[in-house]
């Protein structure tokens, strides 16, 4: 039987001072970090190594290295400041002109290049202090469904390591929310005065060098598959690890490349990059931003996820238009 622990005498500062002194590597900085003095820092490592019955941090001429007792403490402290910190943030009334809180969002490069610059500029306009982490999301290689190619990405989002995840429209259970952003489809890019804008045949296509955006570099992707129910080849010249990244080479060279639509909309001009339609159906697919409910209960994270799906839909209008 696990023997009851009286968290009365357990001081939560004190997990403060382990995760500064763990990132800092040295004691003195840590009380720069926390606004202590280094006696004060040093009396609280006294105080940890008392309560994990391990000496945590062993001196060095530089600093201070992290048993390997503190390295195996590290995540679950890590945990424990999160949720604390969440816990204080949601009983705190959010308001958005005073916040300096900070939100993880996650999303493919794709998705998170259309929707973060009217996030950006909304924030800079109505909440200055409000800072983003933006993690990128990608889906389980080979899974048929979208459900299981993103199940990694709602595991985050029931545990809190994301507030909001944007992904293609994929099925949600009712512990979550989920709003609608925009609908996207592929087109086919190209710099500008490339030949193949004047004729773009199914012919012509299949003939030009190819851009692929593929993580692993596996050069097979969607077009291909759309391509070989017709018996049709075409040959991947390049594979590169982001649609910003292909973005630009093709202004650069005379590969062309399937980009969503609206991220070359948006970011297309600056390169100097042109669309046309695809010569062959592609499939077209939802962006939606996903919260589980529970996080919505945070005014904060609510706040969020409303402010990201209004921008992102009124942009939205304005590129359809």
């Amino acid at each position: 039987m696990l023997k009851e622990i009286n968290l009365a005498r357990v001081d939560l500062n004190l997990l403060v001072v382990f995760e500064a002194v763990l990132a800092s590597r040295h004691v003195g900085r840590a009380a720069e970090r926390l606004n202590l003095t280094p006696s004060a820092v040093s009396h609280g490592l006294a105080r940890l190594r008392r309560l994990f019955n391990d000496p945590l941090f062993l001196r060095t001429p530089k600093g201070v290295v992290p048993t390997p007792r503190a390295l195996e403490l590290a995540a679950p402290v890590a945990d424990i400041l999160i949720r604390a910190r969440n816990v204080i943030a949601i009983a705190e009334p959010f308001n958005p002109a005073t916040s300096a809180r900070r939100f993880t969002l996650g999303a493919p490069d794709g998705i998170s290049a259309v929707s973060l610059p009217p996030l950006l500029a909304e924030l800079r306009q109505h909440a200055p202090g409000v800072d983003l982490s933006l993690r990128q999301l990608l889906p389980v290689p080979g899974e048929a469904s979208a459900e299981r190619a993103w199940r990694h990405v709602f595991a985050d989002l029931d545990g809190r390591a994301l507030d909001v995840a944007m992904i293609p429209g994929a099925p949600v259970a009712r512990r979550f929310q989920s709003r609608l952003l925009y609908e996207e489809k592929f087109v086919i890019a190209m710099c500008a005065r490339h030949p193949f804008a004047a004729d773009p045949t199914l012919d012509r296509y299949c003939d030009m060098r190819h851009v692929l955006v593929s993580l692993s570099g596996d050069a097979e992707g969607f077009v291909d598959k759309a391509l070989a129910k017709r018996r049709r080849t075409r040959r991947i010249a390049l594979t590169v690890p982001s649609f910003m990244f292909a973005l630009a080479v093709i202004a650069e060279t005379d590969l062309i490349a399937a980009l969503p639509s609206q991220f070359v909309a948006m970011h297309g001009p600056r390169f100097g990059v042109v669309a046309v339609e695809a010569p062959l159906p592609l499939p077209s697919y939802r962006i939606s931003a996903i919260a589980a409910k529970s996080a919505l209960m945070d005014s904060g994270v609510a706040w969020l996820f409303e402010v990201l799906a209004d921008k992102r839909r009124t942009l939205w209008r304005r590129l359809k238009h």
